[in-house]
């Protein structure tokens, strides 16, 4: 623990550098799919075989491994946080659209007839009812999709695109690295950890109160 502590002081601006760089990667990868996914979810929840066949289809790139993943879409665009970014987008569509179709089919129909009976359009309901009432449900979507993408994230450093798996791979290819390895996997775990308990809050804050016709 003393050499992860050592290396901390000697290199303090490095490791910072890269935490911050790992975890835009991830944000952003995660908020390009969730500009996407939910949309996406609102036009095709109580759609059953629509919804399934775009599930299927981000369940299909969900299986593929990450490594596997950032292969092809480096041939495709090349290398550096951008494929990185892009990989992040892709597994972060799965659980954000789940849960933004689960969040809408959840919605009581009678609420949504009672908004149609008020003269509400398609657009108004959706503003001021199935969002409002789903959105807890789309965060906790949003929150698997973080967690993954900081472990994605991870990998992209074989990519070159940076971040906290760059200290881990350095820990790897030096002798005696254990420390190294350590001290880019402290800071990652915590990432991991902060950002779902800190979305875990904002999700259980934003659960809609019980609402009776």
């Amino acid at each position: 623990m003393n050499k992860v502590l050592l290396y901390y002081s000697q290199n303090g601006s490095y490791v910072f550098e890269q935490f911050i760089r790992h975890f835009l990667i991830s944000i952003y990868g995660v908020l390009f799919a969730s500009i996407v996914a939910i949309p996406l979810g609102f036009l095709i929840a109580r759609k059953g075989k629509l919804s399934n066949l775009f599930i299927s289809i981000a369940n299909v790139m969900q299986t593929i491994p990450s490594l596997a993943m950032l292969a092809i879409l480096m041939f495709a665009i090349g290398t550096g946080p951008n494929t990185v970014v892009l990989s992040v987008f892709l597994y972060s569509i799965l659980p954000i659209l789940k849960n933004t179709v689960a969040g809408i089919n959840s919605v009581s129909p009678a609420i949504v007839d009672a908004a149609k009976g008020m003269g509400m359009t398609k657009s108004q309901i959706r503003r001021k009812i199935e969002f409002p009432l789903s959105v807890s449900i789309i965060m906790g979507g949003i929150r698997n999709a973080l967690v993954v993408a900081i472990g994605v994230t991870a990998v992209g450093t074989f990519i070159g695109a940076g971040g906290l798996g760059d200290i881990i791979t350095r820990g790897i290819t030096v002798a005696n690295g254990s420390p190294i390895i350590i001290a880019g996997a402290i800071p990652t775990a915590l990432m991991a950890v902060i950002a779902d308990l800190l979305l875990a809050a904002l999700e259980n804050k934003l659960k809609p109160k019980e609402v009776s016709i």
